[in-house]
């Protein structure tokens, strides 16, 4: 089991999940509402990946996260998308000089993300937004940078930053041991939790049942969860998705017992199936 900190309260766009209530395949059942288990599974904390070889923008962005945090620019964002009454403190910032680095290309930053993880990323039109897009957004502001988005698969982006192909992976990055071994990775700027999703009619009650039995589980190819799971209950009880909508739509067609995943889509996609 792992160890419980502070659990963000989340609010989602349902408009991202059009169509979950009506994919289920040819000979499937007939969707089911879905609920999540009261215990969260795990909490943790969200940064951006840096490649390893430069130091010196890992600085620079640490740097501006930390302004962009006291003069209450970042809370400020996490609040538009996922409202809590906790007063935002501000504090005055000098303007300050950051380190020189370097970038892919010159005058960007390129982030690579999965654009599939309301309200963190996802489309809106033919644009991706969300928490995690206006954080980037602010810090290639700080550094005179303009933002550029590369939406890739979510095991890719690590790979990718540490290939030097993207300055940042910004996805809801959950920071890891194992990760640190290709990758550094920003202070922290958000605090997100793993949650599981049951059907209404599920037999699963607890995390001790979902842990215990031998129920399959359903995890988004490459995530925390998915990292997660596999170390608890072994590879023969996972199934990965390339999408953490496409393993929600296997739980309501009785593929799969129950989805792991971050708490925020968690939300939207039980509002989305009621």
């Amino acid at each position: 089991m792992k160890t419980f900190s502070k659990i963000a309260v989340v609010v989602l766009s349902l408009s991202l999940l059009l169509g979950l209530a009506s994919c289920s395949g040819a000979g499937s059942k007939k969707n089911t509402g879905l609920k999540i288990l009261e215990t969260p599974y795990a909490v943790e904390d969200y940064a951006m990946a840096i490649n390893k070889d430069n130091e010196a923008l890992k600085t620079a962005i640490d740097q501006a996260l930390k302004e962009l945090t006291d003069d209450g620019t970042i809370p400020t964002i996490i609040n538009k998308y996922i409202p809590s009454e906790e007063k935002i403190e501000t504090k005055e910032v000098e303007a300050s000089t950051y380190p020189e680095f370097t970038t892919v290309k010159e005058g960007k930053l390129i982030m690579a993300t999965n654009a599939y993880f309301p309200p963190y990323e996802y489309y809106e039109g033919e644009n991706v937004t969300g928490i995690d897009v206006e954080i980037a957004t602010a810090v290639a502001g700080k550094l005179g940078l303009e933002l550029v988005i590369e939406d890739i698969e979510f095991d890719s982006i690590i790979a990718g930053v540490q290939a030097g192909k993207y300055d940042i992976g910004c996805a809801g990055m959950t920071v890891t041991e194992d990760r640190l071994k290709s990758v550094n990775f920003s202070t922290p700027y958000a605090t997100g939790i793993q949650s599981v999703i049951v059907t209404e009619d599920s037999k699963i009650t607890s995390l001790d049942d979902l842990l215990g039995g031998s129920y399959k589980v359903g995890v988004q190819s490459g995530t925390t969860g998915d990292i997660y799971m596999t170390d608890e209950v072994g590879e023969d009880r996972i199934e990965r998705f390339a999408k953490g909508n496409d393993a929600v739509i296997a739980l309501q067609s009785g593929k799969i017992d129950a989805v792991v995943i971050d708490n925020e889509p968690a939300k939207a996609f039980v509002a989305a199936s009621k």
